[in-house]
């Protein structure tokens, strides 16, 4: 398990029918006080769609309305564990809505509205990409993939590469907002408890774990599935069939590199990843998983008789029509390959998935 556990968070881009987005100020953080409604993912939430609603329910006191996700941006970081930074539309806000926050002071110390430009320039770097990208695709795009806020996959049809914005913080949004305070975040009161440093905070946050798997099938449209070598626990001895595909090393590698390796491992292929065509959120009662399931193609029927599996760790393999797939995997697991397949055949971004099925 060492180098596997990533932290996950959920954020949210409110539009005000304008062409702004809303930003917060984050009165605990004078480095990087620039930020977009969101936090840290917590195990009661069940998916990054709750947490998303939940943060914003305790930073500014409603209840969002959310649309599609926008994004999902797997960051990297020398001083801590990668993050599955996942960000949400939501339906714009009218004047009066916004009116209406109640922030909490303790987490929100002001607001304002920005232009994606002023926007760009007001938040971190990372945070800045990940925003920007969004914003400039189209809606009909999402959820793109990104990695360190950067396109990957079908993002890069939308997008293309490039450095963020100059770095300016806050500097001028007083003057843009009346919400938005001048000066220096106020101290904390004398009696507030202290705030946590920022290696105590990470070491207390949840963490899950990533799978990459690929979607392969042959010219009639059979899935290609892999069995698992039985192993030494209650139930192992029951066969397990699933897609090609495994754990990400999340301290070393993306999950598009871990599809590339896993095949390479499990099947002796060499080759690229294509679409990502869905990605699943799967609580558990001791793990949560994030799966990715990337489309590895229709196959030339000649290249199913160079597989080399690996004997300690996979059996056999099968091409499979949907009813015989159904019948070899678990009920999610085949959830989730049926709505990858489906993905193939519409353009756009990867199927929002909750234990197999549709988020929402």
């Amino acid at each position: 398990m060492a180098g596997r556990g990533l932290l996950a968070a959920a954020g949210v881009l409110f539009p005000d029918g304008r062409g702004r987005v809303l930003v917060v100020r984050l009165p605990y953080d004078r480095r990087r006080p620039v930020a977009v409604p969101g936090g840290g993912w917590d195990p009661q939430d069940g998916s990054p769609r709750r947490t998303a609603v939940r943060e914003v329910e305790e930073e500014l006191g409603f209840t969002p309305r959310l649309g599609a996700l926008a994004c999902l941006d797997w960051t990297v970081d020398h001083h801590r564990p990668p993050i599955a930074a996942h960000l949400y539309w939501a339906e714009p806000l009218t004047p009066a809505q916004a009116a209406a926050f109640t922030p909490d002071r303790a987490e929100v110390g002001g607001w304002a509205w920005l232009t994606p430009e002023q926007a760009g320039h007001a938040l971190p770097p990372r945070l800045s990409r990940r925003v920007t990208a969004c914003l400039r695709a189209p809606r009909a795009a999402g959820p793109l993939e990104l990695e360190d806020g950067l396109p990957v996959g079908h993002s890069l049809d939308h997008l293309a590469p490039g450095p963020a914005p100059a770095y300016t913080g806050a500097a001028g949004l007083a003057d843009l907002s009346p919400h938005w305070p001048a000066g220096l975040s106020p101290a904390p009161p004398a009696d507030a408890p202290p705030l946590l440093d920022r290696d105590s905070y990470i070491a207390s946050r949840p963490r899950i774990r990533a799978k990459a798997r690929t979607v392969f099938t042959d010219r009639a449209g059979r899935v290609l599935l892999v069995r698992q070598r039985p192993w030494d626990l209650p139930g192992g001895d029951v066969p397990y069939w699933t897609l090609p595909g495994g754990g990400v090393e999340a301290d070393r590698e993306f999950p598009r590199a871990a599809a590339r390796r896993e095949v390479r491992e499990e099947l002796g292929w060499s080759c690229e990843p294509g679409r990502l065509l869905a990605l699943d959120w799967r609580p558990g009662r001791e793990d949560t998983l994030l799966v990715y399931l990337f489309d590895g193609g229709t196959v030339a029927d000649e290249r199913f008789a160079s597989i080399v599996l690996p004997e300690e760790e996979l059996v056999e393999w099968r091409l499979c029509d949907p009813r015989e797939a159904r019948a070899l995997l678990r009920p999610a697991s085949w959830a989730r390959t049926a709505a990858a397949l489906a993905a193939r055949d519409r353009p756009g971004g990867p199927a929002e998935l909750v234990g197999g099925y549709p988020a929402g």
